[in-house]
């Protein structure tokens, strides 16, 4: 069996290992035929993801074929399946509670355990998400639209706010694409002109605007001086982060959807001045994964422009790399197996 394993920062190497054993009770054994590579995998290349070690097998955006799996499991030989690749303890205050995305045990596959960048793996079977409709590449996004479908849960927007995205990368595309339906004003911006481009063309975003020295006045421009009642910050960037918190309007929220590696401060005066609300948003829910499954069947959301760049797995060592350089022009690249 084929995999690729990240052995250090900036080495990945491609060797072959046996195939996995017979599947537990509870698991279904699948191959893998997409892989998303993901922020959160270029972030590990580089050496800079917080919770990640060395050895590690990267890949949670999968798309993949069931080979086995228990009868009781809803799933059978043959189906085709996204993965919600978060393994929970069940047994912690957040699982007790119906919020196993942020278990405090939690487990990612291809961050706190070995991914799918392999021809096979098992799983467990409650987690996997069938479609007779989707393709094995549309299967490999869904994890990535559910994270920005949880986001904007965690958000409450209500019609006619300003909402402003900052990172329109595939997190914040997929962000983008569930507040859209809510009816708000969506409003992003980025250090890529390319990709704000993409969002008015693709998505129609009618607003955006560089993040420079005058985005705050871009920004005020745009809102009449409120600012934005709704902040999503994607790019997971401190400084962009700590930037985040002049873009609130008085009573407004900031929901902080990227992750860095080190602290990030803010002007606690003005944060009570504006009573702004602070929220985290961490992976998603199955209830996610099962609203983006039907939108993305039914038309209403469409990530097939996304894929810019692809390769096959034993491409990857030279692939990703190249892909992980700014210059690149990568918005979603997909690994075939």
């Amino acid at each position: 069996m084929q995999q690729v394993v990240l052995q250090q920062p900036g080495r990945l190497a491609a060797s072959d290992a046996p195939p996995p054993g017979p599947p537990g009770p509870d698991e279904a054994l699948v191959r893998v035929r997409c892989i998303g590579v993901c922020g959160t995998d270029f972030h590990a290349f580089k050496g800079d993801m917080p919770f990640f070690t060395y050895p590690r097998i990267l890949g949670h955006e999968l798309g993949v074929e069931v080979l086995e799996a228990p009868s009781a499991s809803g799933v059978k030989r043959g189906d085709r399946c996204a993965l919600a690749p978060y393994l929970e303890c069940g047994r912690c205050v957040a699982c007790r509670r119906g919020r196993p995305n942020c278990c405090a045990k939690l487990e990612v596959l291809g961050v706190h355990v070995d991914g799918g960048m392999r021809e096979m793996i098992v799983v467990p079977a409650r987690k996997l998400h069938p479609s007779d409709a989707l393709t094995f590449e549309q299967l490999a996004l869904v994890e990535t639209l559910s994270i920005g479908a949880h986001a904007v849960g965690r958000a409450a927007l209500e019609p006619g706010e300003n909402v402003l995205v900052v990172g329109t990368g595939p997190i914040g595309l997929a962000v983008i694409q569930s507040a859209l339906p809510a009816g708000v004003r969506v409003i992003a911006t980025d250090v890529n002109q390319g990709r704000l481009e993409f969002c008015r063309r693709q998505l129609g975003v009618e607003q955006t605007f560089l993040s420079d020295d005058s985005a705050d006045k871009a920004l005020a421009e745009i809102t009449s001086g409120e600012r934005a009642t709704v902040v999503f910050e994607v790019t997971g960037n401190a400084a962009s982060m700590e930037r985040s918190f002049d873009f609130v309007a008085s009573g407004g929220k900031l929901i902080l959807v990227g992750i860095c590696p080190s602290k990030v401060a803010f002007s606690d005066p003005e944060f009570h001045r504006r009573e702004m609300t602070l929220l985290s948003s961490r992976n998603a829910l199955s209830a996610d994964f099962a609203r983006v499954l039907a939108a993305v069947e039914a038309g209403t959301l469409d990530t097939r422009p996304w894929v810019t760049h692809r390769a096959p797995l034993s491409d990857v060592g030279q692939a990703l790399p190249s892909w992980a350089r700014p210059e690149s022009g990568v918005l979603k690249a997909m690994v075939e197996v």
